[in-house]
């Protein structure tokens, strides 16, 4: 297994790796799946697990818990809409507006998985909100921040084919000649904001790894900002 890492932060409480795209998130089926971020990360914190996913086309943040607590501290922050997340695109066309928010119900298109659609009759409510950084009008294109304000799986990706501006480099749903237009998915995940969270110290691991805050009666970490720039 490869054992390369970017990081951006490492504590007694979270790890935060920058993934390249192309590498998986998590293991796959099968032997030739196996290396992964959450694999690479494992390897040097035992015990280390995402909080989150990025798509194997996607780069960026991705923040791991070392401890069994306080990885289900932080994912009950995501799951409560109480981080802040922003990414940045490259996606094909020039919009009219300078900023937007995209409301569109998205469920898995299960004879095609992993492609999702929108489903206005039994999709799940799905809202990314979008703004423009720079236009490129010689090459048709336009960066975007993009924050989404769910988290379903291809969210950003489906959202924006669906309003007509396709990410580029997107082999799920960019039609080929924008999918040609770029040698990787131009998604990055360049931001993130985390609250401060709390747990008991009881329930922290004996790991000696997890630091002096473990003798106390309630271990409290964060809040965190994380920045990771753009690589395209």
């Amino acid at each position: 297994m490869n054992d390369a890492l970017s990081l951006i932060h490492v504590d007694d409480h979270v790890v935060v790796a920058d993934k390249p795209a192309g590498l998986l998130c998590v293991p796959g089926r099968g032997p030739d799946k196996a290396d992964c971020l959450a694999a690479r990360v494992a390897a040097r914190w035992p015990g280390a697990k995402p909080v989150h996913r990025l798509d194997m086309g996607t780069s960026g943040l991705v923040v791991f818990g070392r401890s069994a607590a306080a990885h289900r501290a932080l994912s009950m922050a995501f799951a409560a809409r109480q981080v802040a997340k922003r990414y940045e695109a490259v996606v094909a066309g020039l919009p009219a507006q300078d900023e937007g928010e995209i409301d569109l119900p998205l469920i898995c298109d299960w004879p095609n998985r992993p492609r999702q659609i929108v489903d206005h009759q039994v999709g799940k409510p799905s809202q990314t909100r979008w703004r423009v950084i720079a236009r490129n009008a010689a090459a048709g294109t336009t960066r975007l921040a993009l924050e989404p304000i769910t988290g379903r799986s291809h969210q950003l990706r489906v959202h924006l084919a669906s309003i007509g501006h396709p990410i580029l480099g997107d082999d799920l749903y960019a039609p080929p000649e924008w999918l040609a237009a770029a040698p990787r998915l131009l998604l990055h995940a360049c931001a993130l904001q985390l609250p401060q969270v709390q747990w008991p110290a009881e329930a922290e691991t004996a790991d000696a790894t997890v630091g002096a805050a473990a003798t106390e009666a309630i271990i409290t970490a964060g809040p965190w900002q994380f920045d990771c720039p753009t690589p395209f």
